[in-house]
């Protein structure tokens, strides 16, 4: 195809998308109103019936796939997924669009309606709406203008939406790529929110665990006849502030994760449990007086490329083990609850310099090339697909995601549907000729 043909098809494409605006804006909307809550994994059916009926109005041929058995799953709260598949005229790689269909607790400080979709000074409002029903939206709408402007194409699109990100993505992604689902894929776009300008290489590590201190339970009148578990958990508390948190300061990467405080490892204390449950918000009773003889604390790791998943675990038994060294009594046990080893793909695989193209005759300008502070379904195509050429790429700002007044640009959904576009043009379109 002649640069100038080329160029006029991009103009079109474009200016398609941008004709499309309230179609996208209504779309996020809809999505929104749905609340799929996770946990534990409300409606998720619900929207897998509405984006079916959308996408098979637009040619696609769907499927339902629910993952039967993953974690989560049950007859009340089913993960359901959709995968939607379009063939082009002729054979040619296959460009997948994975966005996940579930969304956080809305939790308190909502001025807006969290499932209401308003719209308000440009923006769209709701849960979800940058995480990532918006970049939901945006790929469908993506797709749908290339098959309306470009009807000479090779290869297949697909577009997803997939159970549990938010909780491990073992009931969407994962279940999926156990099944094989990648294996006929060539490139993946996920649209998570890392700002329009920006293409999200991978992610760092993460190794969650959870730690248990044993004493004696005693009477609380009679502490020294037990045996304080609290106590000890307290002592371990202690030494990662005085050795480990310092030792992870100093860990710099070279990944280009943001925000810059995410640049070092990290080390969260998710939870703490000591002693009897709290007594029920509705009771009147107080506690009994016991020595507590178990306490439990849950880690989340965080660790960057140039760490080893050995060194990681390694440095909290060291901790451990330097407390029994120097406590009387001290006994625990560690049981690793999830790890998920760090990503990044290569600055010069298809999709990043497709990606990098689109932004820059988008946007007229360069895109920033980050890597995100926590995981996402990426560790799952890379891990269990055996795929690499996968990016995140999607409107919407990482902070406001989980936040209250959560929102999602309407500009930056035309802007981020516009460079998907374009980058279907370059992957599957008509074959460029002098």
């Amino acid at each position: 195809m002649p640069d100038t043909a080329l160029t006029d098809l991009q103009t079109r494409l474009s200016d398609e998308i941008a004709a499309r605006r309230d179609d996208l804006t209504a779309l996020t909307q809809d999505l929104i109103r749905i609340p799929t809550l996770n946990p534990p994994g409300e409606n998720y059916r619900e929207i897998c019936d509405f984006l079916d009926r959308r996408l098979l109005r637009s040619g696609f041929h769907t499927e339902l796939i629910r993952a039967e058995g993953s974690p989560g799953d049950s007859e009340k709260y089913p993960r359901w997924n959709i995968v939607a598949r379009r063939e082009g005229n002729r054979p040619g790689e296959c460009v997948h669009f994975n966005s996940h269909i579930d969304v956080v607790d809305v939790g308190k400080g909502w001025t807006t309606d969290p499932f209401g979709g308003e719209v308000k000074d440009g923006k769209v409002y709701g849960r979800g709406a940058c995480d990532m029903k918006g970049g939901l939206a945006a790929s469908i709408v993506a797709a749908e203008a290339f098959l309306a402007v470009v009807p000479d194409w090779q290869g297949a699109i697909e577009i997803s939406g997939t159970a549990d990100e938010e909780s491990g993505g073992f009931g969407g992604v994962a279940y999926l790529a156990e099944k094989g689902h990648f294996e006929r894929v060539d490139h993946v776009i996920i649209p998570e929110p890392l700002n329009v300008d920006r293409i999200c290489l991978g992610h760092r590590g993460v190794w969650w665990a959870e730690i248990e201190t044993h004493g004696e339970i005693a009477h609380g009148s009679m502490p020294f006849l037990g045996d304080c578990a609290v106590r000890h958990m307290g002592a371990v508390l202690h030494e990662m502030e005085e050795t480990l948190f310092p030792a992870l300061a100093r860990k710099r990467t070279d990944m280009p994760v943001v925000p810059e405080g995410a640049r070092q490892s990290t080390l969260n204390i998710n939870s703490l449990h000591g002693g009897q449950a709290e007594i029920a918000k509705d009771s009147t009773g107080l506690p009994s007086p016991v020595v507590p003889d178990s306490a439990r604390m849950v880690i989340d790791r965080r660790f960057l490329i140039e760490e080893d998943i050995d060194e990681v675990q390694g440095e909290i038994r060291d901790v451990l083990e330097r407390v029994r060294a120097n406590r009387e009594n001290f006994a625990y046990d560690i049981r690793e609850m999830h790890r998920v080893l760090p990503t990044m793909t290569d600055r010069q695989a298809p999709v990043v310099t497709t990606v990098e193209a689109a932004i820059r005759k988008t946007l007229s300008k360069d895109p920033d090339f980050v890597v995100s502070p926590g995981t996402y379904d990426q560790k799952h195509i890379d891990r269990i697909g055996k795929l690499k050429n996968c990016i995140a790429y999607g409107p919407g700002i990482l902070d406001l995601a989980h936040k209250p007044d959560e929102y999602v640009g309407i500009d930056d959904m035309v802007a981020s549907a516009q460079v998907m576009a374009l980058s279907l043009l370059s992957l599957l379109g008509p074959p460029q000729t002098p």
